[in-house]
């Protein structure tokens, strides 16, 4: 019984890895096309100084950043970044706990965006 448990435990734990690991991804990596959808949830000034090419602004501390996405399809491939990666972070959460099945954190954010350029 022990054995079952530890193996069930196990692989459940790597069910979950695996599921963050789908989640994050390098922008150096990431294939965004005209399918997808690549939102900034940096506030609007931020944007502002600065953001991806084709890009939407969605700003995270806004009250309206669920409602933002009631028009999107749960299945649309949706890339998410910040600045750094924290607050994208916490959007790709959200958008997971909304249905968004397709939901990928662009990790380090603008600045790792930068240092590309």
């Amino acid at each position: 019984m022990k054995k079952v448990l530890f193996s069930l435990l196990f692989l459940s734990s790597f069910f979950v890895v695996a599921q963050h690991s789908n989640r994050e991804m390098s922008l150096s990596v990431a294939k965004i096309n005209s399918r997808s959808l690549l939102i900034d949830v940096r506030t609007p000034a931020e944007f502002k100084e600065g953001h991806l090419p084709n890009a939407v602004n969605i700003d995270w501390l806004s009250t309206e950043f669920n409602k933002a996405f009631d028009s999107i399809g749960k299945r649309k491939k949706i890339y998410v970044y910040c600045r750094s990666g924290k607050r994208s972070e916490k959007a790709a959460s959200r958008l997971d706990s909304l249905g968004f099945k397709r939901v990928v954190n662009l990790t380090g954010g603008y600045k790792a965006y930068e240092k590309l350029q």
